[in-house]
């Protein structure tokens, strides 16, 4: 093809929507596809279309099943099988016909009961079409679908790869609960832990969120056009419809949602996307805190065979993966925050903005998996520089301060003479000055304490300052 062939935009550009096979527009179904790619299975427009297929089919048969309807009785295993094959071989070329139905109808659910009424006949119950989509109204489908799609794909790709990445952080709390780390509050020397101890809190911190993720109550609804079950019992007034509705959703694995308008409320999307928002936001501060520890040594990173860190300087390791992580972790933590605010709101009995957000949904949770996939792949190029710690922790024995004045404090309520103003005299030695091991001991043998409490505190170095730090890593159950 010649220059002068190919398709441009008006401003000269090349028309790269035309191009084959297509362009993506986004991130996730381009540069990273490969790294979202289990999401499609859950939350993609083929995967709820697929859904919807699932949940009218279920409800063709639980009506049946339980002779709801005057006229009809369960259907044979063969015809229940074959029903459920339209679900299991769903497919590309499935797709492509809902898509070319939608066109027609202008409407997606409605596509999908055409979908599946052309298939009742070889199934050989063809004058059950009418009973596809019975009572329904396209929420009853939709919230079903929606629901299902997102259970599993938390429970089966979000849940999973973030409890990978927590068990990762324990492991490492738990090889590194005895190195010796400088603390620092206000970014200056503060306290001494370990490595392993503020790894433990990290851990403990996230797995406080995954537990409430892991019980989030998936509700749904299939109660009519205004939630009132009123087509129900115009048409078949003799059935329990809310037994049938109650039966019909919480056999889909979902809880009933007893009292809706037109849609279910969402509010237990809500919950779900805040609660997945604030594990975002921890770990967020795990990649900012991580990067700060390589920034100033704590951390050396393993260089990648072949990798390039800087197109100019040679010698960079860049912390990507954490960069990368934290830019993933405040989209999708956005999206989450808009999704929960938008989807608990809806004018009077509907409105559809909850149709358009909810389509997001997919996007919000591919931008913290990505980011989980890269804090993971980042804790894996990581080695601790234990040399760099205790070079850190033997130039800031004023840190010991605290201890001094506090054993001071102790022997002065114990009537020990000579204990007067400890801090003061702490602050005066320490405050804005650097103080060396010999010095810091020699004030200690100054001070008159009793031979045990001095004998302690000259034992003590920074790098022995941890309290019980080792053995709180304990709490994360790992041992």
């Amino acid at each position: 093809m010649t220059d002068s062939a190919v398709a441009r935009t008006p401003s000269g550009r090349l028309a790269l929507a035309a191009a084959s096979p297509s362009v993506a527009l986004g991130p996730l179904d381009g540069r990273y596809q490969a790294a979202v790619a289990p999401l499609v299975d859950y939350l993609s427009e083929a995967a709820l279309n697929r859904d919807r297929v699932a949940v009218e089919v279920e409800w063709l048969i639980h009506l049946t099943e339980n002779s709801v309807v005057p006229g009809t009785s369960p259907l044979s295993a063969e015809q229940k099988a074959a029903l459920r094959s339209i679900v299991t071989e769903f497919s590309a070329a499935s797709v492509a016909e809902l898509a070319e139905i939608e066109a027609v109808t202008v409407h997606d659910v409605k596509a999908v009961e055409y979908f599946i009424g052309r298939r009742l006949e070889g199934i050989g119950i063809a004058r059950l079409t009418p009973l596809v989509h019975f009572g329904c109204t396209s929420e009853d489908i939709n919230n079903l679908s929606y629901a299902l799609g997102v259970k599993g794909a938390v429970e089966d790709v979000w849940l999973p790869a973030a409890r990978e990445l927590v068990h990762k952080i324990a492991a490492m709390a738990e090889e590194n609960k005895d190195v010796p780390m400088l603390s620092r509050t206000h970014g200056q020397p503060a306290t001494p832990t370990t490595l392993g101890k503020e790894l433990a809190v990290i851990a403990h911190r996230l797995t406080r969120q995954l537990e409430r993720i892991a019980a989030t109550e998936y509700l749904g609804k299939i109660n009519g056009a205004t939630g009132t079950y009123a087509a129900h019992y115009a048409s078949v007034p003799g059935a329990d419809w809310q037994a049938v509705s109650r039966g019909f959703v919480e056999g889909l694995g979902l809880t009933w949602n007893p009292l809706t308008t037109q849609i279910e409320s969402h509010d237990w999307q809500a919950e779900l996307y805040a609660d997945m928002a604030r594990f975002n936001r921890i770990l967020h501060n795990v990649c900012t805190d991580i990067w700060s520890y390589i920034s100033i040594g704590y951390f050396a990173q393993i260089p990648v065979a072949g990798a390039t860190g800087s197109s100019t300087m040679p010698h960079k390791v860049n912390p990507i993966r954490f960069e990368n992580a934290e830019a993933n972790l405040e989209i999708s933590s956005a999206l989450l925050d808009t999704l929960g605010a938008t989807l608990v709101t809806s004018r009077w009995q509907r409105d559809l903005t909850d149709s358009s957000s909810q389509r997001n949904i997919g996007v919000a949770f591919g931008h913290s998996l990505l980011a989980i996939s890269n804090v993971l792949k980042g804790l894996d190029r990581l080695d601790v520089a234990a040399d760099v710690l205790a070079a850190d922790l033997d130039t800031n024995w004023e840190v010991l301060g605290e201890a001094i004045q506090m054993v001071m404090r102790a022997e002065s309520i114990n009537g020990v003479a000579g204990m007067d103003n400890p801090y003061e005299r702490l602050k005066d030695l320490t405050r804005g000055h650097r103080v060396d091991a010999a010095r810091m001991k020699e004030f200690v043998s100054g001070l008159g304490l009793p031979a045990d409490a001095e004998e302690r505190l000259l034992r003590l170095t920074p790098g022995t300052y941890t309290g019980i730090a080792a053995e709180l890593v304990r709490h994360l159950g790992t041992d």
